[in-house]
Parts: C-alpha cells; sequence; structure tokens
C-alpha cells in the first residue's frame, strides 16, 4: 500500500532538507507518494508539486503584506485538497507561520503531523510552545538542547541531528579549495559574506567593504572572496564595491572556478579540464567553497555561521537592522533581544562567545576590522576556535534521514479513519 506524505517546504533551505527526508522514506518505504509545496531538489526525487516553494519564499515583512493575497490562495488550495483527501502524515519543513497553521488544521482533522525544524523559541517568543503542542504530533529538531525543551513541554520529538553536519567534511580541505578557486596556498584570505537578502547587503555591505579596506592597509596582499547567492545580490553588491572600492576583492558566483574554470575557458577537453575533486566542487554552494578556501570569516548572522563553524572557521557574526526592521520585530516579538545571550548559532550550541558578535551600532568598520584581524591572524585563536567547532560538528552528526524517516513513518501509523 502507498504511503501518502504531505509535504511543505517554503524556503531553498527546506528544500534541500526535504529532499533528502525523502532519501529516507523512500529507502523504507520504496511505495510512497509525497506532493504538496516543494522545490527543485525535492523533485529530484520524484515530489508531485502542486504548487513550487517560490509561492512562499518571502523576504521581510512588508514582501510577506505584498503577497498575502496569493499566500493565503495557496494556504487554502492546499488545505481544502488534504482535507478531501487526507494523506497518511503531513511533514512541514520550517515556514513555521505557514506550517503551523496548516499542522493545526490537518492535526484536527486526523492526519498526523510532523514538524521538522523547530522555531527559534528559546531565543524569540517562547510562548509559540503551545500553538506547536496543539498543531504537532512530533517534532523533529536539528540541534540537542531543543530535545529537552520539548520534552519538558510535553511535545513528543526526536533530535535527528544536522544534515549539514553530514555532508560539510570533518576536517576541511583549505588546499584543494584554493586550488579549484585559484587561490595561492600561501595567501592569506578572508571570505566577506554580508547576506543572502537585499537587505542584508544594503545594511551589512558598506560596513564590512570599510572593514577591508581597513584590513588592507595592515596587509595589502590579503585576498577577499565574496561569494554571491544569486545575480540579483551580485548586482547589488558591485554597486556597492563601486562606492567603497576594495583591491583584491574577487566576487564567487555558483560554479565559479579559478585555474579549473580557465582550463574550461581555453577550450581544454572536459576530462582534463575539471577532476572528480573540481566537479564535486562545482555542486557545492558558492559560499562553501569560499569558506574552505578561506582563513577567517566576516559573516552575516544566519545559517552561514553553522557552515563556517563546520568549516572550522574563525569568524566575525554581525548583523543590523534598519530601524524600522527592528521596529516590527519587536513588535511581533514582544522583545527588546533573544532570551539567550548570543545571536550566532555556533555561540548559541557553544553557550559561550566562542566568536565575536558585532550587532547593530557596534558593527562598526573599525571594530569590525579588529575583530577579523584577529580572526586572520592570530594562529592560537584560531586553533582554539577550530577545537570548539569540532566538538559542535561532532555533536549535530547523526544520521538525519534515517532518523526522520522512521519518525515520519510511525506517525503516519498513527492515522485515524
Amino acid at each position: 500500500m502507498t504511503l501518502r506524505v504531505g509535504m511543505v517546504a517554503g524556503e531553498p533551505s527546506g528544500d534541500l532538507l526535504a529532499a533528502r527526508v525523502m532519501r529516507g522514506i523512500s529507502a523504507n518505504q520504496p511505495d510512497s507518494l509525497c506532493q504538496g509545496i516543494g522545490g527543485p531538489a525535492m523533485e529530484g526525487q520524484g515530489f508531485d508539486a502542486w504548487h513550487s516553494m517560490n509561492a512562499l519564499t518571502v523576504f521581510g515583512y512588508v514582501d510577506a503584506f505584498k503577497r498575502l493575497p496569493s499566500l493565503m490562495a495557496t494556504y487554502f488550495d492546499v488545505k481544502k485538497r488534504w482535507l478531501a483527501d487526507k494523506p497518511d502524515v503531513f511533514v512541514g519543513i520550517d515556514a513555521p507561520d505557514f506550517n503551523l497553521r496548516l499542522e493545526h488544521q490537518l492535526k484536527q482533522a486526523g492526519v498526523p503531523t510532523v514538524h521538522f525544524v523547530g522555531p527559534s523559541i528559546w531565543a524569540w517568543r517562547y510562548e509559540r510552545i503551545h500553538k506547536i503542542r496543539e498543531a504537532v504530533s512530533h517534532m523533529l529538531v536539528l540541534f540537542p538542547f531543543e530535545e529537552e525543551i520539548y520534552r519538558k513541554e510535553g511535545v513528543p520529538v526526536t533530535y535527528v541531528g544536522h544534515p549539514l553536519a553530514e555532508v560539510i567534511p570533518m576536517e576541511p580541505d583549505k588546499a584543494a579549495a584554493r586550488r579549484y578557486l585559484g587561490v595561492d596556498e600561501g595567501a592569506r584570505v578572508l571570505a566577506l559574506m554580508p547576506g543572502s537578502r537585499a537587505s542584508e547587503i544594503k545594511l551589512l555591505a558598506p560596513r564590512f567593504l570599510q572593514a577591508a579596506q581597513i584590513l588592507l592597509k595592515q596587509d595589502p596582499d590579503l585576498q577577499i572572496l565574496v561569494p554571491m547567492v544569486n545575480a540579483d545580490r551580485r548586482r547589488e553588491f558591485q554597486a556597492l564595491l563601486e562606492q567603497y572600492p576594495v583591491p583584491n576583492c574577487r566576487i564567487i558566483d555558483q560554479g565559479s572556478a579559478g585555474s579549473s574554470g580557465m582550463r574550461a575557458a581555453v577550450g581544454a577537453s572536459p576530462d582534463l579540464a575539471l577532476s572528480a575533486q573540481d566537479i564535486a566542487f562545482q555542486a557545492r554552494p558558492a559560499a562553501w567553497n569560499v569558506m574552505e578556501a578561506a582563513d577567517a570569516v566576516l559573516v552575516a548572522s544566519g545559517t552561514a555561521t553553522l557552515e563556517a563553524a563546520l568549516f572550522k572557521r574563525p569568524m566575525v557574526i554581525s548583523y543590523v537592522l534598519s530601524p524600522m526592521m527592528k521596529r516590527m520585530m519587536e513588535w511581533k516579538s514582544g522583545q527588546a533581544r533573544p532570551y539567550v545571550p548570543w545571536v550566532g548559532l555556533p555561540n548559541v550550541l557553544a553557550r559561550d562567545f566562542v566568536v565575536p558578535e558585532l550587532l547593530q551600532d557596534d558593527a562598526t568598520p573599525q571594530a569590525l576590522a579588529e575583530a577579523t584581524w584577529k580572526a586572520l591572524t592570530d594562529a592560537d585563536y584560531a586553533q582554539r576556535v577550530a577545537a570548539s567547532f569540532t566538538d559542535i560538528h561532532q555533536s549535530l552528526w547523526r544520521d538525519t534521514p534515517a532518523l526522520a524517516a522512521r519518525a515520519i513513518i510511525e506517525q503516519a501509523g498513527h492515522a485515524s479513519a
């Protein structure tokens, strides 16, 4: 009998998570059908997409307000379909505003609901736990400390580890990444990562670039690599780079390479142009290649900080909100700051300020440059940071697809008629 799984993923990160979960489900239940809202990675695993994940992808409160009619139309469409023809289990991947509302409706109708990626209630709006308890049959969480929170609140939960810990190597290969990107093995290299959203580029990139100008006065040979997630962000960053010129600054796009890419461009045969290792680098996010090649990272707070930690790189974490965005965030959460003293995921996981966080008014170019210089030049400090990040990596490594699939299939057996 076919196992029917409803799924909703609303962002690229959720698409990748869901695709890995689908592989785990297929390994246990080859005769399974996953359908709903998803992206290309899910479709590559045979997902039946009723709507593209782009229907849910929004950037900030203003964008969400503008797209509210289409978001509501998508919500009512999938809810109607699943209430009329109930799946064996529903899995919502992240996107809590959309998924928890949908999960509540489906659970009331007798459909077991699984939510993958716990909202950060440990930092903001803990009262959401009550909504989660009502809407979710079983939580799947990425971080070990979250398991205790949900157990204490009476929400069934499974810690499945973070899938990034499985795919990012425990021992990074800096030399190989530099060969792929065409960076001298002996160079001092900084990864500059001002974010993947237009608002982040606008607010953080000028400060990061001014910090880089200061750093280049200390080391004129410093190489600066800037990965860009798409053409729009590249154009926005390029305009700011013209305003704040930084020598030795190179933008790295998805799939772009250094020496390997140049060999292909001059007409060498594909077999000679790209080795198996080069092909693997080409398939990865540009940011991963840059972080692996770098000595240190200046990075916007977000998932990229966890990726940098898994690559064992010392970093400086920063973030700046506009006054309007800050007011809206405080209004929505009812908080001026998170419950925990840390913002960056590496520090949250370590329960300590392993790496510096420079936020809002503290994120001056001079302060960013001073902290980044230490990350670039203090070898003992970098070694201590790497040891802490290795502990984090080991704590996050689990067989995520298998653990998640097992919990989902078990919940499917609890479906009511």
